[in-house]
């Protein structure tokens, strides 16, 4: 047999391998949290969701300056939110952990899994084979992960976009008194963790309908509309005191970070109960995963 012609040594080389031997099968190797965050990073709702985060500090920032300051001299965060880099991220952050920051948590978390399926590409992953445990393992490593980022990114860049349009002052609180830079740091700290953690609800929420329909928008609608009744619920004073039990009941509690003293008390209950919430969804789509026959 004559071999074709290539690098001296390479048949020689090959030929002293052993034959037969197959290969070896490692599920920890298999969907690369480095490629899935890539795959995810290049998505265009992804780079859209960024875009929003980036582009409204700088519209609300425009629109203080075109409006000028606020005349009623409330307490309130909107009307201390032109008086320097930090009182405007605190705005910022107020002004969107509702709503904004909710629909990108669960954006990121309920198209993770629909979308492979509503593309047809779900069961080819399982096939190559992925183990399923593991790939929703990464893909809701991924999710959290750009949720996250997403928390964190909103007040970030609102301290960088207040700093450029109203200057570096202190921060004032509307329950009355100022803090210094450290104070500050710190207490945006406590109120993104915090943010964080209430984002756990809408994000295991999302992530199990994520799992259990085929179209993605179905996943993020639903989240998104557990939130909004929530809310509309939570006004309702004649619900106590069970209206404490709903998912979104604590979810200003990072109010109490702007006193002169931090109060720990509705936060501790605040994350306790998302832990739950988020555990018991969690628990149940990877259950309902587990034994669902993926057909799409």
């Amino acid at each position: 047999m004559t071999l074709p012609p290539t690098r001296r040594g390479v048949h020689e080389r090959l030929a002293s391998l052993s034959a037969g031997a197959p290969p070896v099968f490692n599920p920890r190797r298999t969907m690369p949290l480095r490629v899935e965050f890539v795959r995810q990073l290049k998505r265009r709702r992804t780079q859209f969701a960024f875009l929003v985060l980036l582009v409204l500090p700088i519209v609300i920032a425009t629109a203080f300056k075109i409006g000028g300051q606020s005349s009623d001299g409330g307490p309130a965060l909107v009307d201390l939110a032109s008086t320097g880099a930090s009182n405007f991220a605190l705005f910022t952050e107020f002004a969107s952990v509702g709503f904004l920051l909710v629909v990108i948590v669960a954006l990121f978390c309920g198209d993770t899994v629909a979308s492979e399926a509503s593309w047809g590409s779900l069961r080819y992953l399982l096939a190559m084979p992925v183990p399923r445990a593991r790939l929703l393992r990464q893909k809701l490593v991924v999710a959290l992960t750009l949720s996250f980022g997403a928390n964190l990114v909103l007040p970030a860049w609102g301290m960088v976009v207040g700093e450029l349009f109203f200057g570096n002052a202190a921060a004032r609180s509307p329950l009355g008194g100022t803090f210094g830079f450290d104070q500050t740091v710190w207490r945006l700290a406590v109120i993104v963790a915090y943010a964080c953690g209430q984002s756990l609800v809408v994000a295991a929420l999302a992530f199990l309908l994520s799992v259990t329909v085929d179209n993605p928008l179905g996943a993020v609608g639903g989240a998104t509309l557990l939130v909004v009744v929530s809310n509309i619920l939570d006004q309702i004073t004649a619900l106590d005191p069970y209206r404490r039990f709903l998912p979104t009941h604590f979810q200003y509690s990072w109010l109490d970070t702007l006193g002169q003293s931090i109060v720990w008390d509705d936060m501790l209950r605040g994350t306790g109960l998302a832990l739950i919430y988020a555990a018991v969804f969690f628990a149940i789509a990877w259950l309902r995963f587990d034994r669902k026959d993926i057909t799409s």
